[in-house]
């Protein structure tokens, strides 16, 4: 990788916020359905859900409970 593809911290953050948020899933519907996706990625880690993962990674507040629970349920 060339020093040009590198991105800064504040180009990354940028692209962070820019990211598209289709499917939209609210933070409330997240935390309705974490447990599940959890308990789904544990038992198959190749399950996918677009609108979670979508959500997950642009909401840190979400994506953190999301690692929370599954340390949890995977010790």
């Amino acid at each position: 990788m060339t020093d040009q593809n590198r991105c800064s911290p504040v180009e990354a953050a940028l692209d962070d916020l820019l990211l598209d948020t289709d499917p939209y899933l609210s933070c409330d519907d997240c935390f309705d359905q974490l447990d599940t996706y959890v308990e789904q990625l544990l038992a198959n880690p190749g399950h996918v859900d677009i609108p979670m993962q979508v959500h997950l990674k642009a909401c840190g507040a979400c994506a953190e409970e999301a690692e929370a629970l599954m340390d949890l349920l995977s010790s």
